[in-house]
Parts: C-alpha cells; structure tokens; sequence
C-alpha cells in the first residue's frame, strides 16, 4: 500500500482528430490542464492518436522503437512529473506484424514501468441507430490486432494499479483478476462505441467497481453523432460503492476527482466481499 492515501487522479476525454499531429496537441492541452489541477495520475483514452489509420503495421513498428507516441508520452510524463497511462498505442513485436493494443504506463520520470496488452478484442455486430443514420454495424477488431494474454497490476508510488482496455470492462473475470492481486484502482481507457455506450458505458463501469470494491477510471474517446462510428464519451471515475466522483459528457475535456484509499479499505471492511466468496 502507498504510504500516502489519497492523490488526484484525471480522466481526458478526446475528440478525434485527422492526423497524429493534431491528436498529440490535442491530448498535450488536456494533459496540461490535469496536471495544473493537481493530477498525479492522468489516463488517456484507446487509440487516442491513431484511431482511424490504415497503415497499422508501419505504425505499429516504429512504436516498438520508441516512436512518436512513446516519445510523446514520456516527455508528457517527465515534464508534469505525474504517473501516465498513455491510452493504447498499436505495438508489434518481433514475432509478427500484427500489432497489440498496448496500453504503457508511465512513471513521473518519463520511462516505463509496466505495459498491458488489451486481451479481449472486440468482434461484433452491434445494434443500428434507432434515427437511421448511417453507422457502423461490424467491428473485427482481432482483423487488425493480437490479442494479449497477461493481466497486468502494477505498483506505483500511489497506489497497486489494475490496467485494462475498453471491451474488457464486460469481462468480469479480468477484474476479479486484478482485484485478487490486490489492485486498489483500475483504469479503463476506451473508445466505446455510441451504439453500447448509450446503455453499457457508464452500467459497466460501476459494476465493475461495485463488484470488486475499487475505483475505476474511465477514459473515453467522444464524437457521438459521426455517421459512421459514433464514440460514447462519458469518461467517468467512480469510487469503490459504484458513486461517479466525477464525469464528462459529450465533450472534450478531464474528469478529475480525488481517490481516497481510505474509502476503499471502509467499504471493504464493512462488506467483506472477497471473504464471503464460496465459488
């Protein structure tokens, strides 16, 4: 357990832009605006600077040598002093050109300390807008990525951090996973479709913390009403009894909210959940 207990924690919340460029400056502003707020932990959204290339392998390559993204990451990181998780970044290894959606975290000097590999790819056919608009209906994400294989928490200097990726947030093993390896926070940076955020995002986000008494933080991408993907939004952090200690809706901008340890260790010392588990 970190000896201090209480730290400030950001969502960023992020409109996509047309180039990694316009992203990165983008991303760069928020960030800035986080930390200036006090944050010690900031959470960046999926795919925050890539979403939408097509040239995933080229990509994919050069951030494996400390390319743009990486190098963006931990100058953000170094300069504000403040722990990172930089969203997910296409990653290949040496094994294949398929990339994995990686998600590093970062440590107030700038290197990093952990990574996670988004495990649960998304595949599926998700529901039509009910006002006709034309969206997309099929998603094949494992068509362009790898899947990883490790749950992954990582000690920091505030805290045992849980590290997952957007479609794991609706696979409650993965959290039961984390919170048996004593991860105190989770984060969740997403790029949630409008489609299932509408009725899943904000749901799932709080069963998940209500389940495993911990907080977690949401960090989405938002362009709800664009005629081919629409992105939910609504990145949120939300204590251990599923409250929303903070949230933003349709814009972008940074959820910041204080986490407090010691709430986590009173909800789990008046609801002993994981002592009464039978299977």
């Amino acid at each position: 357990m970190a000896r201090n207990k209480r730290f400030i924690a950001a969502a960023i919340q992020l409109w996509p832009q047309d180039s990694m460029e316009k992203n990165l400056a983008a991303a760069k502003a928020l960030i800035k605006s986080a930390a200036e707020d006090g944050s010690q932990l900031v959470v960046l959204p999926e795919n925050f600077a890539y979403l939408g290339c097509s040239d995933l392998t080229d990509i994919a390559a050069a951030e494996r040598a400390k390319g743009p993204v990486y190098e963006f990451l931990a100058k953000q990181a170094r300069r504000y002093k403040l722990w990172l998780v930089g969203g997910t970044v296409p990653v290949s290894d040496h094994d294949s050109p398929k990339p994995f959606a990686r998600s590093w975290l970062f440590n107030p000097e700038g290197k990093v300390v952990r990574h996670y590999d988004k495990i649960h790819l998304f595949d599926v056919d998700v529901p039509k807008s009910s006002d006709e608009t034309l969206q997309q209906v099929s998603y094949r994400e494992s068509d362009d990525y790898r899947s990883g294989t490790e749950a992954v928490v990582a000690s920091t200097g505030l805290c045992r951090l849980g590290m997952t990726v957007c479609y794991d947030l609706r696979f409650a093993e993965l959290y039961r996973q984390l919170a048996d390896a004593d991860a105190r926070v989770v984060t969740v940076p997403a790029a949630f479709t409008t489609a299932t955020g509408r009725d899943h995002w904000e749901l799932l986000l709080r069963a998940r913390a209500v389940e495993n008494q911990m907080f977690v933080i949401g960090a989405n991408m938002v362009d709800r009403n664009n005629p081919r993907r629409g992105l939910w939004g609504g990145s949120a952090i939300i204590d251990p009894w599923g409250t929303v200690l903070a949230q933003i809706d349709d814009q972008p901008g940074v959820a910041i909210a204080e986490i407090n340890l010691n709430r986590l260790v009173e909800v789990r010392g008046k609801m002993p959940i994981a002592e009464h588990r039978k299977l």
